[in-house]
Order: C-alpha cells, then structure tokens, then sequence
C-alpha cells in the first residue's frame, strides 16, 4: 500500500537533514516545523523569535546587539545550526564583539581591556545581556560614603577616573539649588560626617537658633527672609497663602492677626464675615466661592466652571432655589435627571433612569441616542427600522436585552433548532431569506458536483453542530450501494460526485492485478464474493478462485501461472515441463 503525504514528507525532511543541531535544540529534532516553513525561507527569521523573545523584543525596540544592525539580518548568518550537539553557534570573542551596538557603550576607563576585563561585568552562568548596567552593582565596595549618597555614583563621578568629581557634580541639578549666601557656604557645613542623604532642606533646621522670634513666627522663615541677606525681608503678603486683594489692601494688619503669631491668622472669609452672611449657613461658609473681595455683592461664581454640573440649555434660566432646597453642602444637591424629571418619565421607568442617554437639556423632546456609536449592537438592515420596545421588553438595564438572533428569532425558525442557533451563520439583517452560507469557504467540505444541488437536509439530518456529520460517501450513501458491499466502503474509489452513474475506475492502473486474457470482461463479482469492510483486499492468487478447476489436486502447488496463463486454462505455457506419471 501506498504511504500518506504527510508521513512521507516527514520521513524525506529527516532523511534530508544535514546533520544533528544543537544540544538545545534536541528535542526539536524530529520536528522541522519548529524552525523550518515549508516554501517560505522569509518565515525563518520570525521562527527564530518566537523561541527567543528577548532577541524579537531587542529588534522590536532597536536595542542591543541584535537591534542595532543597520540593515536586518537573517538568524542564519550568523547561527547556523545542524552541526552537531556540542557546536557552538553563537560564538562571541572579545576580538569579533563589538560592545557599541549594546545598550552599555564601553566609554573612557571601561573601554581599555588592560584595566576592565570582560569577565569583571559578565559573570559565569549569566546572559551577557543580563550585566548590571549601574555603576554600584560593580562599584558597591569602592563606596567609600557607605550607603550615604546612594546608588547614582554618576552624578558625581565620571568613567575617566574615579576621584574626579569636582567637574561632574552640579548643586543645582539636586532638589536643593545653591542661592545667595548658600553658594558659598562650606559644604561640611550642612553635610556633617558626609551626610547628604538625609540632610534637610527647611530653612529652620540649621538657623533654629538665628531665630530672634523664637518659635512665635512659626518654623517656615523663608516666607519673610530669603537667602541673600538674613537681615533684609522681602516679604510681600501677596506671594503668601493669603494675598491682600480688593478691600483687604487697605485693612490694617492687627485686623486680621489678631496675636504675635501671623501662622494663628485664620484665611477663610467666613471666621471675619459670620455676621455678614444672610445665608444664615445654608449656602455654607465658603464665602468666596461666589463673592468677591473688591465688593460683598458682586457674585464670582460661574456654575460651568467651579462645579462638576455644568449649566446648558434650559438649565441656564433655572433659579438656584429650584435645585438647591436645603443646606448647599450638608444636603447634597442630586446631579441625575432622573431625581428632578421622575414625573415627565413617560417610560415609567423602563428605560432607566438615566434621560441624559437619550434626551438632552436643550428640549425634552429632541433625541440624540445613536444605537450605532452608543451601543455594541449596531443596528443594521431591517434592526435599523424596527422599534425600541420589539427588542427591550423589560427594564432596558436590569432585565440586559439579548443580542442573539435566535433570542428575538426562535419563533421564526423553521429549522425546529435542528441547524443551530446561530442564525447568522447563514442568515442577514438585510432580509431573512438572503442566504449568505457558502459552504465551500465556510467548512472544510467543499460541494462538487452533485452535492452542490443537494438540499441541506438531505445530509444533516440531525443537529447541525451537536452531531457531526461525516463527510465519507458511505454515511450518505450505503442504500445506494448495489454492490452490497463487496467491492468495500470507498465510493470514491470508483464513482464521481458529478454523476453515481460515471465509472472510472481502471483495474490495471489502480490494482496489482491486471485483467488480461479470460480475466478480462469478468464481472467484479466473479472474483469479489465476499463482503469488504473498507478498502477491496482480495487475494491475486489464482488458486483462490480456481481451486475447483485444479484436476491435479493441488500436487503441482497453488501458483497456477507457471504453467498456465489467462488467454486459455487447457494452453500450457512454452517450455513447461509436462509430468505424464513415473
């Protein structure tokens, strides 16, 4: 018998190979389709990838060594396998390597090999990509700070030299810049004992006891002095938490700071202005949120931009006291539509209560909801002139309306929910009779022939994807079988799917057995007598069909044609020897 394809294949790519891979790639050995596509040498360097994601990610990104050639290269060039298990194949070398296409440029001291060896960065056992790449996993004993400055040993020394820290270091590029008097202060001064993590930045921790107030200004002296003279105070009330604007530039300082300590000044409007208020608190002590300062009766507060509910449409004319009933800020005012419109609801509360998802402030009546854009169910074909409630029987949030065809649809099937519920596996929105199934792209049965004309019924007789119909001739066709079932199960071994009728079957080219002289014109059962499971595999022995017309009784054994041929039984073969008794 004849081999399968794909067996053979598999069978001709080993037999093929150039030799063994790597000890890594072992166990991928009997399978090429690990790193080899058939026809597709393109495919190849994408298989390689696939195993090695941190050289794709390297080449995605345009880092390391692999991501900084200039034109792209094929995984081959440089790592060919099929070498043997012990080849190395990828061989790097301190001559060959070149250590600019990494993410780590050896730069200054790092560059000179006499100094910096390899194997002080790249470790046994460890991916070179994997070499800490900060200065303190390698310099961590040279830390003669211990800890104290931190790990960014760059932001004061170089890859020249070690010691040469006076150029690279920056004051100004710390959280702390250099100003004034500071710029020339010592920096043992406010480092002691080489403290730099931890040193504090507020003015009072080094000039607690410059401190004439002694405490009763507060701790924050920068708001009054600043570093160029300690003596001279360029405190300006405007650049402090509380600036003097309208009528409070004029008010006397003793007004408002009422004791020594300006830090016990209250800021808030209402502390002053209690009195003032003919809110009588309801609208809360936030004063300034809708007065100003130049005048108690100019009001400042702009809905749109100092609240989360801007005004629109017919909002805008609506009075305060429509909204806001009780206390502004203990009672908080409802921002849904629902809490003031509940009685216009004409759904009675079917459709939720969020109005704002289809009616907008300008007019109740205008409707702006877009089932399209505002849904993931765009309504196409005959959905798009169908009406709201034919799909959204319940509460349109809490009762979710379903998306299936065969939801809405059940009562339209004629198929009895033999084919499947997914209607739209055949089925449109355009129009339930435009038949869109295409059986030779959607299954991996393509109609021939006949088939083609064939009813759906007439082969998925059950249900469509619950009970697998078979695609062998016999399932579909056993009552046709006029051969009951002698000349096996194959149909397609003789018949065409384009008529039952079509023989074309030929017993010489498709057998071992060639029909020659009495054989030929015989009728297949003659030979084939007896019931076949599958394929036909009768004897070619003739004594399997002629041990009847044997008259030597088997004395001259079972292979006839030594003697005989199949023009005629009675003609002896030329050259036979003819035994006529002792």
């Amino acid at each position: 018998m004849l081999m399968a394809a794909p067996a053979l294949a598999d069978n001709v790519e080993t037999a093929l190979m150039p030799g063994q891979v790597i000890e890594g790639h072992a166990k991928w050995e009997e399978d090429c389709t690990k790193c080899h596509k058939r026809f597709d040498k393109a495919a190849q360097n994408a298989l390689c990838q696939d195993c090695h994601k941190d050289v794709r990610k390297d080449v995605e990104q345009k880092q390391g060594s692999h991501g900084r050639f200039k034109e792209q290269r094929e995984c081959k060039e440089c790592h060919t396998d099929h070498k043997g298990r012990t080849e190395n194949i990828a061989p790097i070398t301190e001559q060959t390597f070149d250590h600019e296409r990494t993410d780590f440029p050896l730069k200054a001291a790092h560059a000179n090999a006499k100094k910096v060896e390899c194997k002080a960065c790249h470790k046994p056992k460890i991916k070179y990509r994997d070499a800490p790449s900060d200065c303190y996993s390698c310099h961590k004993k040279d830390d003669k700070h211990k800890g104290n400055l931190g790990p960014a040993c760059a932001d004061c020394h170089t890859e020249r030299n070690w010691k040469d820290t006076a150029s690279k270091f920056n004051h100004d590029k710390t959280r702390y810049p250099l100003r004034g008097k500071h710029a020339a202060v010592k920096c043992e001064d406010c480092h002691a004992h080489e403290r730099f993590k931890n040193t504090p930045m507020d003015c009072y921790s080094c000039h607690k006891k410059d401190d004439k107030h002694k405490g009763q200004e507060g701790t924050k002296c920068e708001e009054c002095h600043d570093d160029r003279s300690w003596k001279k105070s360029p405190f300006d009330h405007n650049k402090s938490h509380f600036p003097l604007m309208g009528k409070h530039a004029k008010i006397e300082c003793k007004k408002c700071h009422l004791t020594p300590a300006f830090k016990d000044a209250p800021l808030d409007c209402y502390s002053c202005h209690k009195k003032d208020d003919k809110h009588k608190g309801t609208y809360g002590e936030n004063c300034e949120t809708c007065h100003a300062e130049s005048d108690w009766k100019t009001i400042t507060f702009d809905h749109d931009l100092h609240s989360k509910y801007p005004l629109r449409g017919r909002h805008i004319t609506t009075k305060c006291e429509s909204c806001h009933k009780g206390h502004l800020y203990k009672d908080k005012t409802p921002s849904d539509c629902n809490a003031c419109h509940k009685k216009d609801d004409k759904h009675k509360g079917q459709f939720t209560e969020k109005c704002e998802s289809c009616h907008t402030e300008r007019s109740w009546r205008v409707f702006l909801f877009d089932h399209e854009h505002d849904t993931r169910y765009p309504l196409r074909g005959k959905h798009r002139t169908t009406k709201c409630e034919s799909c959204h029987t319940g509460h349109l949030y809490k009762d979710k309306a379903p998306v299936d065809c065969f939801a809405c649809h059940k009562k339209d099937d004629k198929h009895k929910g033999q084919f499947s519920e997914k209607c739209e596996s055949c089925h449109t929105e355009r129009d339930w009779k435009v038949f869109l199934f295409e059986h030779d792209h959607d299954t991996k049965y393509p109609l021939r022939g006949k088939h083609r004309t064939t009813t759906c019924e007439s082969c998925h007789t059950g249900r469509l994807y619950q009970d697998k119909t078979p695609t062998d001739c016999y399932a579909c066709h056993k009552k046709d079988d006029t051969h009951r079932r002698r000349l096996g199960t194959e149909c397609q071994d003789c018949h065409s799917i384009r008529d039952w009728k079509l023989w074309d079957f030929d017993h010489d080219t498709r057998t071992r057995f060639k029909l020659d002289g009495g054989h030929k014109g015989l009728d297949c059962y003659a030979c084939h007598t007896e019931r076949m499971d599958k394929k036909v595999t009768s004897s070619s022995s003739c004594v399997s069909c002629h041990k009847k017309d044997d008259k030597h009784d088997g004395s001259f054994g079972p292979q006839c044609e030594r003697c005989h041929d199949t023009t005629l039984w009675k003609t002896i073969k030329p050259g036979t020897k003819i035994f006529r008794g002792r």
